[in-house]
């Protein structure tokens, strides 16, 4: 069983049907929803701040979520996936989003919809990512646009994939 803390009066709220590995660490004031995957080594770090997910979202290993005290907040949308390693702090994904591997999302960043951050890219604080396109680099920058109608497909295709890898877990 994943380690849930209880700190300053918050307990992590966990939706139904989700998986969390063992080693998974969902701590204060967490709101996780529902058909989730928190994998191997994920840290959702919600001592200082709230962190909210939407539905059939995935954190895969070693990511870390966390925020600034009383300032920054994680708000995750439905359908996003979180690649191994990434960081988020204090930002903003919308729905049907992939952040890649290494990633790192820096406070009061806003990805939007449709969106593909690419692996190792780094996103600024305040930036703005538009809806339906690819940012890449350190920092990152818009690489192209994209359809919208194919990301979003391809999007929810791996937040489905990481759904049906929670269910091998959980036989």
């Amino acid at each position: 069983m994943a380690l849930i803390k209880s700190v300053r009066g918050f307990t992590p709220i966990i939706g139904n049907d989700c998986y969390l590995a063992e080693n998974a660490t969902i701590i204060g004031d967490v709101v996780i929803g529902n058909d989730c995957s928190i994998w191997f080594n994920t840290v959702l770090r919600g001592d200082v701040n709230s962190i909210r997910l939407g539905n059939n979202v995935n954190i895969q290993d070693g990511a870390v979520l966390h925020t600034l005290y009383q300032k920054s907040v994680v708000e995750i949308g439905d359908n996003v996936s979180i690649a191994h390693n990434a960081v988020i702090h204090g930002a903003k994904i919308s729905s049907n989003v992939l952040v890649g591997m290494g990633a790192i999302v820096m406070d009061y960043a806003v990805i939007g919809e449709n969106s593909i951050i690419a692996a190792g890219a780094i996103v600024l604080s305040n930036t703005v990512v538009e809806p339906n396109s690819v940012w890449g680099g350190n920092p990152a920058k818009k690489l192209k646009d994209i359809e919208p109608q194919q990301t979003a497909d391809m999007i929810q295709k791996i937040a489905n994939n990481y759904k049906m890898y929670a269910g091998w877990y959980k036989e």
